[in-house]
């Protein structure tokens, strides 16, 4: 079987789950956070919104550096997934399964911390947004907004 065509099946495995979580993050919010140490309820959910387009760039460029800096995307988070989730299709659909055996890196000002295959990277981005996904759903219990289903029932829904 060949590795871009599963990615591109996990990616849209992923998608309704992850856009679910984001419909529901509470407007006015977005300096909210359960704990000092934990990130910003806004900056949580930008980071998952936009993480469908490192996609792209681990098909695109041969780095990406943490360190860079540069603004986060701004505008509707919905708006910001689907161009996300749109650019990681068109990236998936158009490379090989060859440049996907390629080395990426993953830099954090300079300093590589992982170098990997690019499938492997990307298989780890899906294992990222999982995990961030499932802390987004412990904002949304302590704010009071009902969780989605995402793997199976929740509290407040079915089987969705």
């Amino acid at each position: 079987m060949k590795i871009a065509p599963m990615l591109l099946a996990q990616l849209e495995r992923e998608v309704p789950a992850t856009r679910k979580a984001i419909e529901r993050v509470p407007a006015g919010k977005n300096e909210w956070k359960p704990h000092p140490k934990s990130m910003a309820l806004g900056y949580l959910s930008v980071l998952i919104a936009m993480m469908p387009s490192w996609i792209e760039k681990m098909v695109e460029r041969e780095y990406l550096d943490l360190g860079a800096g540069g603004a986060p995307p701004t505008g509707n988070l919905l708006e910001i997934f689907d161009r996300s989730v749109d650019a990681a299709r068109r990236a998936l659909s158009a490379t090989s399964d060859e440049h996907l055996m390629k080395p990426w890196q993953l830099r954090v000002g300079g300093k590589v911390v992982d170098e990997k295959p690019r499938y492997a990277m990307i298989a780890d981005t899906f294992c990222h947004l999982a995990h961030h996904r499932g802390q987004l759903t412990v904002y949304l219990r302590l704010n009071d907004v009902a969780v989605p289903s995402i793997y199976g029932p929740t509290a407040d829904e079915g089987w969705g």
